[in-house]
């Protein structure tokens, strides 16, 4: 069973640029999806720091849900012996977890994403006036620090001031902030690679 949950997650980092070419699934695995992403939406993703961590609460989500994995192979007239179309199955799973936008799997591949081994660096703080938002598959909260240089935050957790946020920058844009971060690495699926992004700790008006 654990091959074809190590399949999803591998499909949502290496394969998601294909997702849209997914057909819509049938009413077991529509329930199998909602009942993952319900599961998931219970975490509180703003304390998983590790790649462990995620993979751990997103298996512990599945295999909460696993007997309706038999009714998805049923669904699709497949048996669990057949390997081929088990890792169909899953992999069916994982581009409809996306396609479905189910916003903290999304979260957690990310944090699954980073490389083994991966530690997060010292927290940083950087002053500026904010600018924007940029949406790029992910939030990304714009400043201008004081050297007049624009710098990009992911916001990929909630933080404490998240909030103030939720419907844009436009309340505080040209007010001067302060942004507590750290440098992580995580693979981008959308830019194909793994990259060092700046993750948002905090952000206070001043």
């Amino acid at each position: 069973m654990k091959k074809y949950l190590s399949l999803i997650i591998t499909v949502f980092i290496l394969g998601c640029g294909t997702a849209n070419a997914q057909t819509e699934p049938g009413p077991a695995q529509q329930k199998l999806l909602d009942s993952i992403c319900t599961c998931m939406s219970k975490i509180d993703i703003s304390k998983i720091k590790t790649a462990k961590e995620a993979n751990d609460v997103f298996m512990q989500c599945f295999t909460a849900h696993v007997d309706l994995l038999a009714d998805v192979a049923k669904e699709q007239n497949a048996e669990f012996t057949d390997d081929e179309a088990m890792n169909r199955i899953g992999t069916e799973i994982g581009k409809n977890l996306i396609k479905r936008n189910c916003s903290s799997f999304v979260k957690l591949a990310v944090i699954m994403g980073q490389k083994d081994g991966n530690e997060a660096t010292p927290e940083q703080t950087t002053t500026g006036v904010l600018k924007r938002i940029d949406n790029k598959g992910f939030n990304y909260i714009v400043l201008t620090d004081n050297t007049g240089n624009e710098k990009s935050f992911i916001w990929l957790r909630q933080f404490p001031g998240s909030e103030n946020f939720m419907n844009g920058v436009a309340k505080y844009a040209g007010k001067k902030a302060n942004i507590k971060w750290q440098e992580i690495e995580v693979y981008l699926p959308q830019a194909k690679g793994y990259y060092k992004v700046k993750e948002i700790l905090s952000i206070d008006i001043l």
